[in-house]
């Protein structure tokens, strides 16, 4: 699996943002098959940092309504908070 197809894209949130300045977390939508090494290998290759930590977790789907009659589900989506040294920083995210 090549890095642009195990990272989605960044997730932008409030908690993310504040990761991001306070603590040097980066927060990303991953594959669901990809593991704590595919991540680590994918950002160091496309960003050029060095990850100090990776913690990952599956996102359940959760419930939602279409055009507020008919349920349905969101999708399921893994997630990947990861700690880049200090002193680096990953532009764009």
């Amino acid at each position: 699996m090549s890095p642009y197809e195990i990272i989605k894209r960044p997730v932008v949130t409030e908690k993310s943002v504040h990761l991001q300045n306070h603590l040097n977390q980066y927060t990303f939508e991953v594959h669901k098959d990809a593991n704590k090494t595919m991540v680590r290998e994918a950002i160091e290759s496309l960003f050029k940092v060095k990850v100090t930590a990776i913690t990952t977790m599956n996102v359940r789907p959760r419930e939602k309504r279409v055009r507020g009659r008919f349920p349905g589900l969101t999708s399921a989506w893994k997630k990947a908070i990861v700690s880049v040294a200090d002193g680096q920083k990953i532009e764009g995210a």
